[in-house]
């Protein structure tokens, strides 16, 4: 097994691609040990010290590492659990871990057309970081949105909240006065 390493906009996170899926569907990030309960592959690399946020997507995973934490040292051992967890096809969640999700309530047509055009103009471009952002809710013309993976604490993400995708959005939607990073869950 080969995993491709790529460096993100924020130094202290790296994409680790093992080619091969990782989520059937969607990205989760667990921003400590304690969220990381429920994934047995997230849970070994809180194990290595250094480790400071894992995210995991459909086809890679994103480690930040702790500001006293070298890369040199700890980018190996990242690739040793990966590979080790992969290749002996060890589960990556739990079983039922998607079983517990409470059901989606019905959008609006602008929450739609937000979440459309995240989702394809976005998304995918935010995931070629190593991260995701997630729809958290439009509310009083404010669009709240959440960075995760290498994105959360990126020093380019507000800009690229307010640049970017607020200028996208409002060019788009007339309804969209504004797009605010949410609170960290």
């Amino acid at each position: 097994m080969f995993i491709q390493t790529e460096d993100t906009p924020n130094p202290a996170t790296v994409k680790f691609i093992p080619g091969q899926q990782i989520l059937a569907s969607g990205t989760l990030d667990f921003a400590s040990q304690g969220d990381a309960s429920r994934s047995p592959l997230a849970a070994r690399l809180f194990g290595l010290v250094g480790v400071a946020r894992v995210f995991l997507s459909a086809d890679f995973v994103s480690v930040s590492k702790a500001d006293d934490t070298d890369w040199s040292m700890l980018k190996p051992m990242i690739l040793a659990v990966l590979m080790e967890h992969l290749s002996t096809k060890q589960p990556i969640l739990d079983e039922g871990f998607y079983s517990e999700e409470a059901p989606a309530e019905e959008d609006d047509e602008i929450t739609k057309q937000i979440k459309e055009l995240l989702d394809e103009r976005v998304r995918p471009m935010v995931a070629m970081d190593g991260g995701d952002i997630v729809f958290e809710r439009f509310e009083d013309g404010i669009v709240y949105l959440q960075m995760r993976g290498a994105c959360s604490g990126c020093p380019s993400s507000t800009a690229t909240l307010k640049v970017g995708i607020e200028n996208m959005l409002r060019h788009y939607i007339p309804e969209v006065q504004e797009v605010r990073p949410s609170a960290e869950y």
